[in-house]
């Protein structure tokens, strides 16, 4: 049978964030509507809760804050997802909220994102929650920011005004370690350098917001990453004409897996050859992050759903975990808690054996002594799982680098983790416990 090779398809994933009346919204509006990407009946839709509302121009924001409570207090409370696309690129966006209190919506709307969009009024500058916004993109390790001076048009479009925001937002995102930042001097309200170049600030020669989004380098496709594949579902035909055929099913988490590599199987560390991959029932030879793939060995080994198929440096199987984490329930997160980790495909028990510190997400100082975690806190946390993990270092890869601790008895997501990162390493250990047992 021929093969087929399934090119890459370019796909950005960003978060907007900013603070309160920043206009993330309009901006998200703005950007959906002058890039043709709102369907005739929702603009209409818009048009007449407008006119309701006694403006004659439609309210753009109206395109993204959904839920009821958004729209009678004019501001965003949920992360509103967003799907559109040009000719250049395929986009998902995430819409995150600026208030403190949803500082855990943020960190999920960006904590898959490859750039985040960072607002700033021009009339305000850089306040604490654009700190806290950059101190969070920082954490999550986003690769590019986005630094959109909105309003311009409030502030007569005057250069100096974006000069010195542009410039104490570098410097502070420089000291976070955020290395490629872009300031773009736009207005979401009248479209200025939005997705079309704004006729009143001929002294700004950059591109527009629209224009970096579709040309900004996405990570992944290049191959850069190490091949990473949890395994999702094992595929096993019962019939007599694919008797043989053992596919092992997924998303390709990270990098890029071809026919003939070598690769090993977590966490019993047992190797094994490509032997095919299939993309949409198709043959293929190679496959790039994020396609959801098939994928067969060469070796008949016992692998199933939660293992990891991986390629390139191997990250050693451990049961004890050191890991940046941002606490997201009600319920604080307190040492001695047994909790379940999601990691991937993979969910095992676990013990919160230490809380190591508290982290101010303003300067991400480090404050020991910490008793627990409470909702939207930041903070450094000692782990033993019941069986070990192939846990990756979130600063080399963060989709396998993450994790989710979730509530054994109710199933509520309580913690999202960084495994290592700047905050600390996964340590390389799987013994048990001094008296012998796995206490978790």
């Amino acid at each position: 049978m021929s093969t087929t090779t399934v090119e890459p398809t370019s796909l950005l994933r960003f978060a907007t964030a900013g603070s309160v009346d920043d206009g993330k919204s309009t901006l998200v509006g703005r950007l959906l509507h002058d890039s043709k990407s709102v369907l005739a009946d929702q603009l209409e839709a818009v048009e007449h809760a407008s006119r309701k509302r006694g403006q004659q121009a439609p309210d753009l924001a109206l395109l993204t804050d959904g839920l009821r409570a958004e729209r009678e207090q004019g501001i965003t409370i949920d992360v509103a997802y967003r799907y559109f696309a040009t000719p250049k690129r395929r986009f998902i966006l995430a819409d995150t909220p600026g208030h403190v209190q949803y500082t855990r919506n943020m960190v999920t709307g960006a904590s898959t994102a490859e750039l985040a969009v960072v607002l700033v009024d021009a009339r305000n500058g850089v306040v604490e929650q654009t700190r806290r916004h950059a101190a969070v993109a920082a954490l999550l390790r986003v690769p590019h920011v986005v630094l959109a001076v909105n309003k311009m048009d409030l502030v007569d479009y005057a250069e100096p005004v974006f000069a010195a925001i542009a410039a104490e937002f570098t410097a502070y995102a420089a000291s976070l370690g955020l290395g490629d930042i872009v300031a773009i001097p736009i207005s979401a309200l009248a479209g200025d350098n939005v997705v079309e170049p704004s006729a009143h600030m001929d002294w700004y020669g950059g591109p527009t917001l629209l224009e970096h989004l579709e040309t900004v380098q996405v990570a992944g496709v290049s191959g850069d990453e190490p091949a990473r594949f949890p395994v999702q579902y094992v595929i096993r035909p019962q019939s007599e004409e694919h008797h043989d055929y053992r596919g092992y099913a997924g998303q390709l988490a990270s990098g890029v897996l071809r026919t003939g590599d070598a690769v090993t199987v977590l966490p019993s560390g047992r190797t094994a050859t490509v032997a095919g991959i299939d993309v949409l029932g198709v043959e293929t030879d190679i496959a790039w992050a994020p396609q959801s793939i098939t994928v067969l060995l060469a070796e008949h080994l016992d692998v199933s759903r939660g293992d990891l198929i991986a390629a390139g440096p191997i990250p050693v199987p451990t049961k004890d975990v050191e890991a940046a984490v941002c606490h997201l329930h009600e319920r604080p997160l307190r040492a001695g808690d047994k909790v379940l980790l999601k990691h991937t495909t993979r969910t095992v028990r676990a013990l919160v054996k230490e809380i190591s510190c508290r982290i101010d997400i303003d300067t991400l100082e480090q404050r020991s002594g910490a008793e627990g975690l409470s909702v939207n806190e930041i903070g450094h946390v000692v782990l033993r799982t019941a069986e070990p993990l192939a846990l990756d270092d979130y600063t080399a890869n963060r989709r396998t680098g993450s994790f989710l601790l979730i509530d054994p008895a109710d199933g509520a997501t309580l913690t999202a983790g960084m495994a290592g990162g700047s905050f600390g390493t996964a340590v390389d250990s799987a013994a048990p416990d001094a008296n012998g047992e796995d206490r978790v």
